[in-house]
Formats: structure tokens, C-alpha cells, sequence
């Protein structure tokens, strides 16, 4: 499977955030009040957002650098040190 589980996360957070801080600028102010005025709802939903847009950012990038590790050169070069210590593993068909 190649999901990532970034994209899903990110996805999540990005929503809830965006739907907290629309609440935080919108919504009735007084109910601050017991917080010492502080908009709880807006600031969490911006460490919110910007966690959701960071998930998504590194999962595009990660999903766009995935390859097989005998394409990589560092994938290439444990595959020879694997071969030289003889801890590579055949497989055979057993039809």
C-alpha cells in the first residue's frame, strides 16, 4: 500500500483547525471572558492549521522522493555490502 499516513493527518488537522479559527474570529467574544480574554478557539485553531498544512507538505514531498531502495545510491551500496558479508537471501520457486 502506498498511502501516507502524513495525507490523512494532515487533511484532519487542516479541516478542524480552519473550522476552530473560522469560530475563533467569528463567534461571540464574551465567552472569553473566563479564559482572561484570551481566544482560545483562534489560537488553537492556528497551531491546528498549521500543523495540518505541515503534514501535508511533508507528505507531498515524501510521496514525491519515494523509490525502490536498489534505484537509491544508498540502497545500492547495502545491497553490496550485503552481497560481500553474504547476508543476502536467495529465493527459489519451490513449483
Amino acid at each position: 500500500m502506498g498511502l501516507d499516513i502524513r495525507l490523512p493527518i494532515g487533511l484532519m488537522f487542516s479541516i478542524l483547525g480552519l473550522l476552530l479559527t473560522c469560530f475563533g474570529l467569528l463567534g461571540d467574544q464574551t465567552i472569553y471572558s473566563r479564559s482572561l480574554g484570551i481566544n482560545v478557539n483562534l489560537w488553537w485553531g492556528l497551531v491546528m492549521l498549521a500543523f495540518g498544512v505541515v503534514m501535508l507538505a511533508l507528505a507531498r514531498r515524501g510521496t514525491a522522493t519515494m523509490r525502490l531502495a536498489e534505484e537509491s545510491p544508498e540502497g545500492q551500496k547495502i545491497e553490496t555490502m550485503e552481497h560481500e558479508v553474504g547476508l543476502e537471501v536467495e529465493t527459489y520457486d519451490r513449483d
